[in-house]
């Protein structure tokens, strides 16, 4: 049985999100890999991890009484026992950080997912994700902890160190990695708490504002805790050692007390009679029952979290901001000392077991928040990675405890409590070979033929180009959707548009012009939000995006977003050849009596010699035809492919364009289509 340190009223909380899987591998997990003999270390280097299925990692933090790491142990000085049954340490490293290597090397700027990836799978580069539980997080006790928050940034996270910021609304897609520490920065400066606050900020929050208060709380805790579970999941995709999580929240409560159930959350008080009664639900055993279902499901959802954070070797640091506290409640709120004493345990203990079950520590009911968050920053810096061979091999998909000890006396070890078998169809499926399949970035392409989500009104393609002053150009197009058959609906009549980052600065705010529009962003990341107006200009619709902008100024061959251009006939061929500003189309469906242009901008240090190919593939990425690609008739002109589709069967085609350069990476662009009849 793995450790519990629940009280008696204490919880865990969690609603899953719906078909996510682990993808990444903890430390304390076996490894789904081919068996490989173990390698023999060159004089004067660390033991390598061999892998193979019922090869197991974990990491270990040792330090002494003051919290200091103590890194001079051997594998010897460790013992390491699975189910109360002695293993053999096989492997032993020791793992010290400060976030200063990796930033010697000037990395590469993170402005996509592959550089996210890239810069996560260096191991001298510490990970450190704020999660800002901004629904369970009051507003003055925000307000205290952006102080420390800020001040762990700028005293121990290093240069080369990643960070993120992340909020229970925030889609875990974008959530990305940086280096860039000042918009962290900026980003925790503006955390604002809204604890037992229902005023509705967006468009999710007003369609359950009416409802009662405690749906409210319910629904809130479902978010922040699956939006964490979720987190815990896509950091375990990006590297399998070991990543902070750092919670800034005040617990989880499985119930409201009587006076703070309102009918309508958003009407505080209002038709609430317990409100004037402070010892409204003591001694009632309804009230018990009640609470006592509702501790099981918060502890059911609170596992669901500690699960995937342990898959994905992502310790949880639990920091309140409240600081020493008597009760979870202000004495305005009219409820009795006792149940805001139990309330208070209840959440305090929510955050321990969190921090506990995925080896992360709590930092509550203190004052001293700067000497824990500094122990987060220590335990990230300093710690052991032992591995050993399960001698039971286990193959049952169960859980499997595993305590980790040292000789030397006086010294506290932390290390995982174990790790999920796999199943014997899991390791079937790890030990098959690869399908044949197109390659992952055919697959990319292929996705934007996806069907819009049924009761969309528009189709819009998003596409970047050189821009003005080191800037890039990025365009907007949409078209309308055809009403479906048999349905009764307004009609898509205009769109407008908001482009800013996510500090705030607005790159465009105003209606659509026609079908398109182009503006100037720097690279980075930036947040669109599209309303597409109905016949009376009224919103029938919103669809956000976020986007990261690429930098087409850097020494390097880059290609701009290809625009497809489709002519139904020969005149409209020739004004569209002869046009190179004309909007390019967001349909991606076509008939065979149609004529395609490509036009795609190619980027690439001054004096740099290119040469720019084009191909035909088919749906598995297989090559088809060549292309031939008309080169610039002017400076800054785009390279054009001409396309008719006359020759084609109807089915799924890709067009890829490349540019190469010697000294150069190649640059390559996918653009997928369908043909009907």
């Amino acid at each position: 049985m793995r450790k519990k340190v629940l009280s008696s009223a204490c919880c865990a909380a969690v609603v899953a999100i719906a078909g996510l899987g682990a993808h990444g591998q903890a430390p304390g997990q076996q490894t789904p890999a081919a068996p490989a003999a173990p390698e023999a270390p060159a004089a004067g280097q660390q033991p390598i991890f061999r892998a193979d299925i019922n090869f197991v990692r974990v990491d270990v933090i040792v330090t002494d009484r003051h919290g200091t790491p103590v890194t001079d142990l051997q594998a010897s000085d460790f013992e390491v026992l699975e189910d109360n049954r002695p293993q053999k340490v096989e492997s032993f490293r020791l793992v010290q950080l400060d976030g200063t290597r990796v930033a010697a090397a000037t990395p590469r700027p993170i402005r996509s997912r592959a550089d996210e990836e890239s810069a996560a799978a260096d191991e001298d580069a510490r990970i450190f994700v704020f999660f800002l539980d901004d629904y369970h997080v009051r507003l003055g006790s925000s307000m205290a902890a952006r102080r420390h928050l800020i001040e762990f940034v700028q005293k121990y996270v290093g240069p080369g160190d990643l960070l993120a910021v992340m909020y229970p609304l925030t889609p875990v897609d974008a959530v990305t990695l940086t280096r860039d520490h000042a918009s962290v920065v900026r980003m925790l400066e503006r955390f604002e708490g809204r604890k037992y606050n229902y005023e509705p900020r967006n468009d999710v929050e007003r369609r359950y504002s009416q409802y009662p208060t405690e749906v409210v709380e319910r629904l809130r805790r479902q978010v922040s805790l699956s939006a964490l579970e979720g987190l815990a999941v896509k950091l375990g995709s990006l590297r399998e050692s070991r990543k902070a999580l750092i919670l800034v929240s005040e617990g989880y409560l499985a119930m409201l007390p009587p006076q703070m159930r309102d009918p309508i959350a958003e009407m505080p008080g209002l038709g609430n009679p317990a409100r004037a009664n402070p010892l409204a639900g003591e001694n009632s055993l309804i009230e018990d029952r009640a609470r006592m279902g509702a501790e099981m499901d918060l502890q059911r959802e609170l596992r669901d979290v500690y699960d995937a954070a342990n898959r994905s070797n992502t310790a949880i640091y639990a920091v309140d901001p409240r600081g020493l506290s008597t009760g979870e409640f202000d004495i305005k709120d009219n409820i009795g000392p006792r149940q805001s004493q139990e309330a208070l345990r209840q959440t305090m203990d929510t955050l321990r077991v969190l921090a506990d079950e995925t080896d992360g520590r709590a930092i509550v009911n203190r004052n001293d928040l700067a000497r824990g968050m500094q122990q987060i920053a220590r335990d990230s810096s300093a710690y052991y990675l032992l591995g050993y061979t399960s001698t039971e091999a286990p193959q049952d998909g169960k859980f499997h405890e595993i305590r980790v000890r040292v000789r030397r006396p006086g010294l506290q070890v932390r290390a995982r409590k174990g790790y999920w078998a796999l199943t014997a169809e899991d390791v079937a499926r790890a030990t098959a070979p690869a399908r044949s399949g197109p390659p992952p970035a055919v697959d990319r392409a292929l996705a934007s033929l996806a069907e819009p989500v049924r009761g969309r009104y528009v189709r819009t393609w998003i596409g970047t180009s050189p821009g003005e002053n080191g800037d890039t150009r990025v365009t907007v197009v949409w078209e309308p959707l055809a009403v479906p058959p048999g349905q009764r609906r307004e009609s898509a009549s205009g769109m407008s548009l908001l482009a800013a980052s996510p500090d705030g600065e607005v790159y465009y705010r105003g209606p659509v012009p026609a079908s398109s529009i182009s503006f100037d962003a720097p690279p980075g990341r930036l947040q669109l939000r599209m309303a597409i107006l109905g016949p009376g200009n009224g919103t029938i619709d919103t669809d956000d995006r976020e986007l990261i902008v690429p930098d087409l100024t850097a020494p390097e061959v880059r290609l701009s977003t290809p625009r497809l251009h489709v002519a139904r006939n020969a005149r409209e061929f020739r004004l569209m050849s002869q046009d190179a500003g004309t909007a390019p189309t967001a349909t991606r469906d076509f008939r065979r009596t149609d004529r395609l242009l490509i036009r795609t901008d190619v980027v690439a240090p001054a004096g740099a010699p290119l040469t720019v190919s084009s191909r035909l593939l088919n749906r598995q990425g297989q090559p088809m035809a060549d292309l031939p690609v008309a080169a610039p008739g002017a400076e800054g002109a785009p390279y054009v492919v001409d396309l008719p589709l006359s020759s084609l069967a109807p089915g799924e085609y890709l067009i890829e364009v490349s540019a190469t350069s010697e000294g150069l990476s190649p640059a390559t662009e996918l653009v997928a289509f369908r043909v009907g009849s």
